[in-house]
């Protein structure tokens, strides 16, 4: 006969049982956002391809940067050369991991003009037809500008014109990486340090694509939130990320890891976000020591 526990006791060892099980993870969960290494393995360090200040080929410029400790390169496009890039891969086995969009400052999906609209538009699609080309995954792109009219008008003018390039974005299998930058919009260029990233995160998800994504600059809005938090509303937004250095201090930018950018709370963010990617350098650059330095920054600033 078989006897069975009062129902209290049951849910007491239940509850015993489901925590046992649940230990586990979760100490590997606090172990994770405790070790200062836990970062390695998870970010791989590129760069854009102008901060490679070298007279040389395109190839030995890869090489060079390869040599400084980088894992990929950021390329321009459209307007590079694609049979010369492709050829600075093979012959360097360094990866081209995305690119930025040449025009994109110029010539704004922002824009009032329509015919700057179309242009702008133009140069995303081929934009990601030559990343595609060389292998990239991301095109970054700067949306416009708040100088182009009222927030609801350039809102609604760039979310339409970019659309129109999601097939082109899907066709070629790569993301349309929104960089957030000092460009008076989407947050408020004049206000404080205690502003969210509210306004990014509903810009993205109007897409309702996966071909558009964040490629957030660690170090762009440092002076304007706190950049985990930022990361932590971003989620799985986060496609890509670019660092520099800045101080509220002194309100300036700085190299990474100088300046006052609480990189603890960002990289227990990205843990928290699952993050696996690249990440960027933005900084001044220069030949093989200054590259070399920039690297060991980024191994600093994130535990790598």
């Amino acid at each position: 006969m078989t006897t069975s526990l009062p129902r209290r006791e049951f849910l007491r060892q239940s509850a015993l049982i489901a925590a046992s099980a649940a230990l586990p993870f979760a100490q590997q969960t606090q172990a994770a956002t405790d070790v200062p290494d836990a970062l390695a393995g998870r970010l791989y360090k590129t760069l854009k391809i102008g901060m490679i200040r070298s007279n040389g080929t395109l190839t030995e410029k890869f090489k060079l940067a390869k040599e400084a400790g980088f894992q990929g390169v950021e390329m321009n496009a459209p307007g590079m050369d694609i049979e010369e890039t492709k050829k600075a891969i093979a012959e360097s086995g360094l990866p081209v991991d995305g690119t930025v969009c040449a025009s994109h400052w110029r010539i704004r999906h922002t824009s009032a003009d329509e015919a700057t609209r179309a242009q702008a538009l133009h140069d995303l699609k081929n934009g990601l037809r030559q990343t595609r080309a060389v292998g990239g995954s991301s095109l970054l792109l700067v949306v416009g500008k708040g100088e182009d009219g009222p927030e609801k008008d350039i809102w609604e003018r760039s979310i339409e014109n970019i659309s129109k390039a999601l097939p082109v974005a899907a066709e070629e299998g790569v993301t349309i990486a929104l960089e957030n930058v000092w460009n008076q919009f989407l947050y408020n260029h004049e206000g404080g340090h205690d502003q969210t990233a509210d306004k990014y995160v509903k810009y993205v998800d109007e897409f309702r694509s996966p071909w558009v994504g964040m490629h957030f600059d660690i170090g762009n809005h440092w002076k304007y939130g706190s950049m985990g938090d930022w990361i932590r509303q971003l989620g799985k937004r986060v496609y890509k990320l670019d660092v520099k250095g800045f101080s509220r201090t002194e309100d300036k930018f700085k190299p990474i890891g100088e300046g006052d950018i609480d990189y603890a709370d960002v990289r227990k963010a990205l843990i928290e976000i699952n993050y696996y990617g690249w990440l960027a350098a933005e900084v001044a650059g220069g030949q093989l020591e200054e590259l070399t330095s920039v690297a060991k920054q980024m191994d600093v600033a994130f535990g790598l």
